[in-house]
């Protein structure tokens, strides 16, 4: 797991922490909706910080003899997790207060305190926000930022973008909602600034969803990889055919492959022997984080079954 990730999220763990406790006091003090749910929503993302580390950490523990592929796959579910609890508990009690302060109005405080929480918040999570595009612009490279998120391998870096852009997108209709709150003497701004702050979570709790699901279930390398892995193959004396790639992520850095492959009929077992140990070796150090390669002797004209297009890679 790349340090940067790991720098990323401690950062967005002690600010949205310090945030928090600022939001909910202010919150107390002024009887805002819109600052409550902002104070909710720094709580959901600061114990979603603690669940990817934690995440991070439990990806880490190397093969034993239950689990002989790895733990990487802890590092989708502990992300698949975070996007549950965005969606459940940042969006639903966000929008359960908006409606709530909506049927029941609570008399608005001194704004100025809000006002003085939100700007530190903002500036906070712009620093926050600054340090992932920062990461992620490292990891998707030449990427566009859509097709990077479409085939990013690791969650971390992607989950924490999203919250700190939700959170500064949450600050700035809180701050709205409360100032035109405060402006017209009328709590419905305020109550419906938090119902706009829940709508904005459950909206990127549900990107986050999508995101992760074919990385929990299996999602297959990048294309790029593939296409190295059969010029490797290709290239190889005693091969006659590559007939399939399968390729699975068993982690963000952890890549399962293998191969069905026609060797030539006057290639006998010790060549066969040096022919497949001379492909692992050439695999693993064109990409690295390719762990396993197991390579399977086959004649071509079996019934295989690898899509017809093992280059694509989309998500659905």
């Amino acid at each position: 797991m790349a340090s940067g990730s790991k720098k990323v999220i401690y950062a967005a763990l002690v600010g949205n922490a310090l945030i928090s406790i600022t939001k909910f006091t202010a919150a107390a003090i002024t009887g805002s909706s819109a600052m409550l749910s902002e104070g909710i929503h720094s709580l959901v993302d600061t114990g979603n910080q603690v669940l990817l580390l934690y995440g991070m950490k439990r990806a880490a523990r190397p093969a034993d003899r239950e689990f002989p592929f790895g733990y990487g796959k802890e590092m989708y579910f502990w992300s698949f997790v975070v996007a549950i609890l965005i969606f459940a508990v940042g969006a639903g009690v966000s929008i359960y207060e908006g409606i709530a302060h909506l049927g029941h109005p609570v008399e608005p405080g001194n704004p100025t305190i809000n006002y003085i929480v939100l700007s530190f918040a903002l500036l906070f999570e712009g620093v926050a926000w600054y340090l992932a595009l920062v990461e992620f612009n490292k990891v998707r490279g030449k990427r566009s930022a859509w097709r990077a998120i479409r085939h990013g391998k690791d969650p971390t870096v992607f989950v924490v973008l999203f919250e700190d852009s939700a959170a500064m997108a949450g600050i700035l209709v809180a701050f709205l909602g409360i100032f035109l709150s405060s402006f017209t003497g009328s709590h419905v701004y305020d109550a419906v600034a938090s119902i706009v702050i829940g709508v904005i979570l459950a909206t990127v709790a549900w990107l986050l969803a999508v995101e992760t699901k074919g990385l929990l279930i299996g999602e297959s390398a990048d294309p790029e990889v593939i296409e190295d892995i059969r010029f490797i193959i290709d290239h190889q004396p005693e091969v006659l055919h590559l007939n399939e790639v399968l390729t699975m992520h068993m982690g963000p850095q952890h890549i399962l492959v293998n191969l069905s492959v026609e060797f030539s009929d006057e290639c006998r077992a010790t060549g066969i022997e040096n022919a497949i140990s001379r492909m692992d070796r050439a695999i693993k150090h064109k990409h690295p984080e390719v762990i396993r390669v197991f390579i399977e002797a086959e004649p071509l004209g079996r019934n295989l079954t690898e899509p017809a297009d093992d280059s694509s890679n989309q998500r659905d």
